[in-house]
This record gives C-alpha cells, sequence and structure tokens, in this order.
C-alpha cells in the first residue's frame, strides 16, 4: 500500500509540476512580447519628441541622455544610452507595426495612460531576437528572417548566422518568385507545396565543420564531420529535412552502390539522397547520382511520396558539366557548391550574384527551347 501511495503521489508531483512549468514559459514568453513592445514605444516617443524639437543631431542627443539619466535613477540598470538608441532603431526598423497604437498621452495625476496593443510580435521571440533583426536593412529579408526564427524556433546564436551568411539572398538567388510574399509574420504553416529550389540554398556554408584546407581533406572525413555536426547540417540544409541513413545500400542485380547520405524532408514529401564530393563535379558524378536516384525510386519509394531528388555537394562547381549534362533539365538532380569557411560578405554576394545570373541564363535557354517556332504554331491543322 505504502509503495502505490508514493508512486501516486510522485505522478501527481509531475502532473502539476508540469501545469506550473507550461503556465510559467507562457507568462515569461508573455512578458518578453510585452517588452519588445514597451520598447517599441519608447523608440516611438523619442522619434516624436525629436522630430518635434530642433532639427540637430545636439538636440536629440540631449533628449536621450537626459532620459536615460532619469529612467535609470527611477528604474535601474537597462536604460543607458546605447539601449535608448537601440529602442529608438526598432521603432524606425518595424515602424508599420505601430500606427495603430495610440500616442501615449500625459494625463491627471502625473501619471502616462498606455494603451495596449498587440503589435503583431511574436511571443516565441524576445528583445535579443529583435535587436538582430532590426539592423537588417531590406525589409523583404528581415521580414523572412523573423517568420524563419518563428517557425523553426531559431534561438538568437542560430538567427545571427542565418542572417550573417546570407540565408535570405542565397534562397532568393535560385528562385524566380520571391522568398516573402506576405506582408506580416504569418501564423505557423506548413506550405502547401515548395519546389526543391526554394528549399536548398547554393552555396552551402559549412564552416561548423571546422575541418582542414581542401587539399588534405578526404571524402569519408567530411561525411564523418556532417554526421558529428547533424544538426548544423540539418539548419543549413533548409527546412524541413530528417536524417534517414549514412551510407545506404542500394542493389542493382549482383552489385552494391552506397549513398553517402539520405535525408527526408517532409516539405518537399520526398527523399534527399546526398552525395559529398571534393573538387569539381564531373559527368560521372552526375550519370552517377542519376542512378542513385532511380534505384531508390524503384527500391524505397512509397505511394504518396514525391519523387526523389539527388544533391551533390561539391567544393567547386564546373560550369559545363551544369550545363551539358541532365543537371540542365532534369527536375529530381540539382548540384550545390559548400564552402569550409565563413567568407566575407562581398565573397558570399559575388557568389550569390554569379548563381542568380547563371539560374537566370539557364531558365532563359530552357524556355526557349520549349517554345514552338512561329511555323510551328501557324501550322494548320
Amino acid at each position: 500500500m505504502g509503495s502505490g501511495k508514493h508512486t501516486t503521489g510522485v505522478i501527481l508531483f509531475d502532473r502539476v509540476s508540469s501545469i506550473l512549468e507550461l503556465a510559467r514559459g507562457k507568462v515569461l514568453r508573455t512578458v518578453n512580447q510585452q517588452m519588445v513592445l514597451a520598447y517599441g514605444l519608447i523608440g516611438r516617443e523619442i522619434v516624436l519628441e525629436i522630430q518635434q524639437g530642433a532639427k540637430r543631431a545636439e538636440y536629440g542627443n540631449r533628449v536621450i541622455r537626459e532620459l536615460s539619466e532619469k529612467l535609470t535613477n527611477k528604474y535601474g540598470p537597462g536604460y543607458s544610452v546605447a539601449s535608448l538608441k537601440g529602442f529608438r532603431q526598432f521603432y524606425v526598423a518595424f515602424s508599420d507595426r505601430f500606427p495603430q497604437i495610440p500616442q501615449i498621452r500625459y494625463s491627471s495625476g502625473s501619471q502616462f495612460e498606455v494603451f495596449e496593443s498587440e503589435g503583431h510580435f511574436s511571443d516565441r521571440l524576445g528583445w535579443s531576437h529583435y535587436r538582430a533583426l532590426m539592423r537588417i536593412p531590406k525589409p523583404e529579408a528581415r521580414l523572412y528572417y523573423e517568420q524563419e526564427a518563428i517557425a523553426c524556433g531559431w534561438i538568437v546564436e542560430e538567427l545571427q548566422r542565418q542572417i550573417h551568411t546570407f540565408t535570405f539572398e542565397r534562397l532568393q538567388a535560385n528562385q524566380q518568385k520571391p522568398v516573402v510574399t506576405q506582408s506580416v509574420p504569418p501564423v505557423l504553416a506548413i506550405p502547401k507545396a515548395l519546389s526543391p529550389r526554394e528549399v536548398f540554398k547554393s552555396p552551402s556554408i559549412l564552416e561548423f565543420l571546422t575541418l582542414p584546407d581542401l587539399p588534405l581533406l578526404h571524402e569519408n572525413q567530411l561525411e564523418q564531420a556532417v554526421i558529428d555536426n547533424l544538426q548544423g547540417f540539418l539548419l543549413e540544409l533548409g527546412k524541413g529535412f530528417a536524417f534517414v541513413a549514412r551510407q545506404k545500400q542500394l542493389r542493382f542485380e549482383d552489385q552494391l552502390y552506397y549513398v553517402d547520405l539520405v535525408f527526408y524532408n517532409y516539405l518537399l514529401k520526398c527523399f534527399v539522397l546526398i552525395d559529398l564530393k571534393i573538387g569539381e563535379i564531373s559527368h560521372q558524378d552526375v550519370g552517377q547520382m542519376d542512378g542513385y536516384v532511380r534505384l531508390f525510386e524503384d527500391q524505397h519509394r512509397i505511394i504518396g511520396d514525391n519523387p526523389t531528388i539527388g544533391l551533390i555537394l561539391c567544393s567547386a562547381k564546373n560550369h559545363a558539366v551544369a550545363k551539358y549534362s541532365v543537371l540542365s533539365e532534369n527536375q529530381q538532380l540539382f548540384a550545390s557548391q559548400y564552402l569550409l569557411y565563413l567568407p566575407s560578405e562581398k565573397e558570399l554576394e559575388q557568389q550569390i550574384q554569379k548563381n542568380r545570373l547563371q539560374w537566370e541564363y539557364r531558365r532563359n535557354e530552357n524556355s526557349q527551347h520549349q517554345e514552338p517556332s512561329k511555323h510551328e504554331t501557324n501550322h494548320p491543322k
């Protein structure tokens, strides 16, 4: 009897404890959301005050300095001049979220009357997230990173890495339509349909693998490093990836073949085979991946899956191979370059621009091949 009562007490404690933890988490998220909104409102008041005063930088600096001293005396640390300038920058970056909020009015009794509003800021992101987001100059890029941070649960460090490695620009370079089409953060939802180009980034940046220079690197070392840093690799691959297998065996008659890595993407609803290559991609690499995809389709694809995708990750792309092989037209085979170091902003911009131009050239060339000639169009039936 005593043992049963003890067990019941433990189970009851666990249930009650879970309720309290959930409640505390919700309270913390609500507090974070309200503080983000409050910082934006403070920034709004600073902007309005400076705009109504003298049009001089000295005046603005004095306003912020005096406000900082008064707030620090009353509320303690956290309201330095740098912090208040950050609140102002935050408001300027997200000013479209605030017009519906009436300006704070001074009322009787020396009290401020604050108007409540949701402000369209997620309770899944804290002030540190928005402090990183507000420094992004392009509104469409800022919105993309905000949406992804909410949907993927990025911690601040991961958000900062995605920003510093130009994830938005790398995805945009491969696509025919904008990465972000909504003007406000959406309710979390899985997109109805995506193409591989909307998921894969190019180039892939794998600096977190901490591998030696390419001349000293072997493919098995690269594969092992990916397995050892699987979480980072999944994030760099894109959204919706789950690890399935390493060195997946495929049989054709009496021959055995091995695929380096196999993933499943629940957004694309298909398997993704990845072959890791050091050096330039070759026609042989393309033909080998084409064979892997065909074998995998026959042996492992099930009803409901979309066609299997093959992705060749190489340290250098051979553009002649990309143009004059099945890569140029095949919707199931892709090649992407990877970098084992974090490039400079200029280097990455140049690489992204190069990829964008090559993609647009291939797209235009393919569309011209598909268009019927005038003779064919006007030919009587």
